[in-house]
């Protein structure tokens, strides 16, 4: 179940079914969210979906998300109900919660270095946002990719995971979805190398069929429709309502 709309501040609280069903507070353009629907829809758990609107915040928000942040999962079968907040806080709670479909390592070792090179991806996401604000930063963008292809040529598998998704790969897809917006914004300054990231390219082309990930998908298009609206100061967060 979904509230469709993202709702803004004057709205009401929407009005939940008593089913013990998870509730997600999301963003439908937010990469951080992304990664909640993913590991939700990896592990084919029910959940409602609660749409927010970031910049005119519902005054009830702080009610399910203390920081205002989104995604917030507010746990309703759990003793006082929490809300989680942080994707990656999320993602490993639904992991450790469900057993179905594991996503990260029992081994310790290996759920350490997954973790490691989560802390890695860091230098894409922050080249990410240097280019989406100020048209910079495409060669750091490419040298931080550089370690994901190293590493996943030196574990020989199609996945991160292995020979299925795993934590690593739903947890760095919502940005490879959103390499249209690099070449929207660069233009002809934007080149994917596909020698140079050809395990990644071929990650990208895997994950596309993946059902997690079709689940919540938007294409090329719909997110440089999103980012012109949002560049316009008139973001159209309803775009695929």
């Amino acid at each position: 179940m979904s509230s469709g709309k993202h709702l803004a501040k004057g709205s009401a609280k929407p009005v939940l079914p008593d089913d013990g069903v998870l509730r997600l507070y999301s963003m439908r353009f937010c990469p951080y969210a992304h990664r909640a629907h993913l590991m939700l829809n990896a592990k084919k758990l029910d959940y409602h979906t609660v749409f927010i609107n970031p910049i005119e915040k519902p005054e009830w928000l702080g009610e399910v998300s203390p920081l205002l942040k989104v995604p917030a999962l507010h746990v309703v079968t759990e003793k006082g109900q929490p809300s989680l907040i942080e994707s990656l806080i999320i993602a490993e709670y639904l992991d450790d919660k469900y057993s179905q479909n594991p996503l990260l390592s029992k081994d310790a070792l290996k759920r350490a270095q997954d973790k490691i090179l989560l802390e890695r991806f860091n230098g894409i996401t922050n080249a990410f946002i240097k280019i989406l604000m100020q048209n910079t930063g495409l060669d750091d963008f490419w040298t931080a990719l550089d370690i994901f292809e190293e590493e996943l040529t030196k574990r020989g598998t199609s996945f991160f995971g292995g020979d299925n998704p795993g934590f690593v790969d739903y947890m760095i897809w919502p940005w490879l979805e959103r390499l249209a917006l690099i070449e929207y914004l660069l233009k002809d300054n934007y080149t994917f190398d596909e020698k140079r990231f050809a395990k990644m390219a071929q990650l990208i082309f895997l994950l596309k069929e993946d059902e997690a990930v079709k689940g919540f998908y938007a294409t090329p298009e719909q997110h440089q429709e999103f980012w012109r609206g949002r560049q316009a100061g008139n973001a159209s967060y309803d775009l695929l309502a």
